[in-house]
């Protein structure tokens, strides 16, 4: 286990973290959003790979390095990362990073090279037809210091922030139709607990078309016919409230970034579960999202944010604009949104049902 580096100064950060590399400001919490990259923010991404190793470490998995970084955040168009930064406490306090997949290049052996190439294969179908059309994410933290209650409104947003990030970034992309992503589970959590969250979600979300599937399947040892004894409802939710007594009553809750896919939307895709040992065994699930079926209240809410966030950059370069600019990006950015799902639907040859955006 290698010692992690030292904080990096925080005027080089400063220094990197310029006006047009940032998103906007979040929706809660008073903070902001940035998008680097380890050419454009050195600094800022050793910085980031520093408080993801520290904070897997303190979850009990790492990549055992002095900082969390891999071929992925360095190589020649390498992943770029989101980060909430806390301007008052001139802190970086989590992120995401990410990749596009009309950005993706395809290795020798027709997979994807993307960081969940490492523990999934792809099919054609989802290589030919989907993954144009994803967002790929991974390696998300929220600092120690952050995962408190403690530290006020700053850390009880910040997954929230994250989503307002996920939110620019697709919808600046109306090709984007998916995210595609893995939950973590560290090795230090309950382990009956972990099977009956990995139970639920295969029962509810498995994917039948076989899009995504993991090199190696985690074998859920804890009886399957007891867990459907507890998780015994066919309805989502009446047995989400099933999981979250059974986990409570285990001493623990649903880690807060699985509760937080598992409340987007009731048409994810749960693409099995593996063993990570690039990040001291912790257990990944991948999942898949539609953009376009996350449910309304919260769309709605990271829409907002996107829009509050034009509207006040707009009207600051056009101060004696009369007609309503928030208005104006809505109704262009519904109809952008409508037109791409729509010519989505139609090239993998379904039906195109009427959307509401909003």
């Amino acid at each position: 286990m290698e010692k992690i580096i030292d904080p990096i100064d925080i005027e080089l950060i400063k220094k990197e973290l310029t006006p047009e590399r940032k998103l906007g400001d979040t929706n809660k919490g008073n903070n902001e959003l940035y998008i680097v990259d380890w050419f454009n923010a050195p600094n800022t991404v050793k910085e980031i790979g520093r408080l993801r190793e520290v904070s897997y470490r303190d979850a009990g998995a790492s990549s055992g390095k002095s900082m969390d970084l891999d071929e992925y955040d360095t190589m020649e168009n390498p992943y770029q990362q989101l980060i909430v930064w806390d301007p008052d406490n001139q802190a970086i306090i989590g992120g995401y990073r990410f990749i596009l997949g009309s950005n993706v290049k395809i290795s020798e052996d027709g997979q994807p090279m993307i960081t969940s190439s490492h523990l999934y294969k792809f099919s054609d179908d989802f290589i030919k037809n989907y993954l144009p059309h994803v967002m790929e994410l991974g390696r998300s933290f929220v600092t120690p210091e952050y995962q408190s209650s403690k530290a006020g409104s700053k850390s009880i947003f910040t997954m929230d922030n994250l989503w307002d990030g996920i939110t620019y970034v697709i919808l600046e992309h109306p090709s984007i139709m998916y995210f595609l992503g893995k939950m973590t589970i560290y090795p230090s959590y309950n382990k009956t607990a972990r099977n009956l969250i990995i139970h639920f979600l295969k029962k509810h979300f498995n994917d039948k078309d076989g899009l995504v599937r993991p090199k190696k399947s985690l074998r859920v040892s804890d009886n399957p016919e007891l867990m459907d004894l507890i998780l015994c409802e066919d309805d989502l939710n009446k047995d989400l409230r099933l999981l979250k007594g059974a986990v409570r009553k285990l001493g623990t809750n649903i880690p807060p970034l699985v509760n937080s896919y598992m409340a987007a939307s009731s048409s994810l895709k749960m693409l099995g579960s593996c063993i990570n040992d690039e990040l001291g065994d912790a257990i990944e699930t991948g999942i898949m999202i539609c953009f376009e079926d996350i449910y309304d209240d919260k769309r709605s809410r990271h829409i907002e944010a996107f829009i509050n966030n034009k509207e006040l950059r707009l009207a600051k370069r056009y101060p004696n604009t009369i007609q309503s600019i928030k208005d104006k990006l809505l109704v262009n950015l519904k109809k952008r949104r409508q037109r791409a799902f729509r010519h989505f639907k139609k090239h993998l040859g379904k039906s195109n049902p009427d959307i509401e955006f909003m």
